[in-house]
């Protein structure tokens, strides 16, 4: 890690064991440190929202492990901002038949913005999380974001939209170790969290997202369509409780055919379905790039990954401006979600990435 001793340094807890074993390693480094939790869920949470991170109990879980480590804890309060900014726009999008990932939002517009504002504020050199990304320092005291040690934790997907002017004042403390070495450490200084389960949903959402998209959206019945005719196949009940390269659930008036949904359209109302073959998509074209490099510096081949779980795939660039870019794959990828996250590499480095817009394909009259 970076930096000399008695540098201060803000770090983000959650509650889970990777924070709490970063503020702990920050402490035997030297460091001056300060834990903060931000505050998300409202006054008056529902009882199955916000339960394994971001929640009271986790607030209380971190407060511990800070009085465990040794360094002082604030709760800041980011309820207001997390309203406007995550669970708003993660229902528009839904709106417009898209696929929203609320998770990138969060470390864009939240985690990595404000809060590096907020240790400024502070008086504070860096902002350290317990995200598995490592941390890279070039020899010409460039700051780069690379794939964290552990292939099965790295989390650069989720940072892509990080401002690069912010990118010299954040740290991975455990961005070099595997899970099974944090949780050990954890056992080692006898941190509450050491076994803690990790948090797998959606922070704000309880239960399945289609029920809690239903919640909040009004249902419009409308027609189910086949991709290469046109023909009447089947009914909805609103294009927001479908999502690209999905085959169960269709309810389609030939229910022994193989379909899969391969465009949603909610101007017309329509969910167009098709064969896996017309879920297969050349390319793809992004909108609110953010990139980490000079835009003259993104080469003209890159890997990209276009969901979190999935394999990066090699793609040629055909246009890349300061808004959004465009890709031609390597070899057509299956059900390209616009609302995902198409995710820039060469190699280990983040290079950014943009919000898929469009997946290149032309829909019959």
């Amino acid at each position: 890690m970076v930096g000399n001793a008695g540098t201060r340094v803000l770090c983000a807890m959650s509650g889970g064991v990777d924070s709490s074993v970063t503020a702990a390693l920050l402490k035997d480094a030297g460091y001056q440190v300060i834990g903060a939790m931000m505050r998300f869920w409202p006054d008056g949470k529902r009882v199955d929202t916000f339960d394994t991170c971001c929640s009271p109990d986790a607030a209380y879980e971190a407060r511990r492990v800070a009085e465990q480590v040794g360094v002082p804890f604030y709760l800041l309060d980011y309820r207001e901002h997390f309203q406007r900014h995550i669970v708003g726009p993660f229902l528009d999008e839904y709106a417009r038949g898209r696929t929203p990932n609320p998770c990138v939002n969060c470390n864009t517009k939240v985690k990595f913005d404000e809060l590096v504002k907020k240790a400024k504020m502070l008086g504070c050199q860096y902002v350290a999380t317990g995200h598995y990304v490592k941390r890279v320092e070039t020899l010409h005291g460039e700051v780069q974001f690379h794939r964290g040690d552990d292939p099965r934790k790295d989390q650069t997907y989720f940072l892509w939209g990080t401002p690069r002017d912010a990118l010299p004042y954040i740290l991975f403390p455990v961005g070099e170790l595997e899970k099974p070495r944090v949780r050990e450490i954890a056992e080692e200084r006898g941190l509450l969290t050491a076994r803690k389960p990790e948090s797998q949903n959606i922070c704000f959402v309880p239960g399945k997202v289609g029920d809690y998209v239903a919640e909040h959206l009004p249902q419009a019945q409308g027609p189910i369509r086949e991709i290469r005719t046109g023909e009447v196949v089947g009914e909805h009940l609103g294009t927001q409780f479908y999502t690209l390269g999905q085959k169960k659930g269709l309810g389609l008036y030939q229910s022994h055919r193989v379909r899969h949904v391969v465009h949603l359209d909610p101007e017309t109302n329509t969910v167009w379905v098709g064969d896996y073959e017309d879920c297969l998509w050349p390319g793809l074209r992004a909108e609110g790039a953010n990139y980490l490099l000079d835009l003259a510096e993104l080469p003209a081949e890159v890997e990209v990954q276009v969901r979190y779980r999935s394999k990066p795939v090699r793609a040629r660039v055909v246009e890349a401006g300061e808004h959004g870019f465009e890709l031609e794959f390597e070899e057509p990828q299956f059900a390209v979600a616009p609302g995902q996250s198409a995710v820039l590499y060469a190699g280990d480095r983040l290079l950014g990435g943009g919000l898929i817009a469009d997946h290149l394909r032309a829909l019959p009259d």
